[in-house]
């Protein structure tokens, strides 16, 4: 073999390297979607509180119960209330069903929606302002997710950003992100974001669609260019010489 084909299978194998060297970089820095480390279906959640402190003297729901806005869940005695009654600080048509003989009063649903918990059941004393029980909100559906990304990929993610969620049927509804919260750990962006779904949101809250069900988010990252993961390897290596 001539020096001269030496020569051009050593520059070929440089080239060939370059070009393996430069596809694994964009392909493993610069992928575009990340694959969340956790996720599950969250909702908005109302407390349900007690105005009077008294006793709980009947529970109208259970956990897990459709409720609608205005219905009652519980009714609570209060001599407190017995006696704000009639001593006139208070009238009955200021709360919600009170029976100024017994000195009862309703506590109602503020919104549509699951009752989530129950902390007083009948016989239970509740001060005045206790919770007694949660309601998951209809229509408020959403997936909190953790994201481990690197600090350069984080900035490839905004509000906006679609996301794909993969439920535990193996079917998938469509998302955007609607809030970051980021953490920095060892140069990593510790990232906990929220996942707007109208798809999600829609469903009856229940089943498989209900808090706490685990569910697998992808979230697209911004494509910066087939160049961008060579591109940034460069800048880092001129930064650690100095340049």
């Amino acid at each position: 073999m001539t020096w001269s084909a030496r020569f051009k299978l050593f520059i070929g194998l440089i080239v060939v390297l370059a070009i393996v060297g430069a596809c694994t970089i964009v392909f493993t820095q610069r992928q575009n979607s990340a694959r969340s480390a956790s996720a599950s279906i969250t909702a908005q959640e109302y407390s349900v509180g007690a105005v009077y402190a008294g006793t709980v003297v009947d529970q109208a729901v259970t956990v897990g119960e459709s409720v609608t806005t205005g219905q009652r869940l519980f009714t609570i005695r209060s001599p407190q209330l017995l006696r704000d009654l009639e001593s006139g600080i208070i009238h009955a048509d200021d709360l919600d069903q009170v029976d100024a003989t017994s000195g009862t009063y309703a506590v109602i649903s503020a919104v549509d929606g699951v009752v989530a918990s129950v902390t007083a059941p009948v016989g239970d004393f509740v001060t005045g302002g206790a919770e007694i029980a949660k309601v998951d909100k209809a229509g408020s559906l959403t997936v909190t997710a953790q994201f481990t990304l690197t600090a350069r990929d984080y900035g490839r993610i905004a509000k906006g950003s679609s996301v794909d969620l993969q439920l535990p049927n193996d079917t998938t509804v469509s998302g955007t992100v609607d809030a970051i919260v980021v953490e920095t750990v060892d140069g990593r962006a510790a990232s906990t974001i929220t996942i707007a779904s109208p798809g999600l949101a829609a469903e009856q809250i229940g089943g498989l669609y209900q808090p706490g069900t685990p569910v697998v988010a992808t979230l697209a990252l911004r494509d910066d260019g087939p160049f961008a993961g060579v591109a940034d390897t460069f800048r880092d290596f001129l930064r650690r010489m100095g340049l």
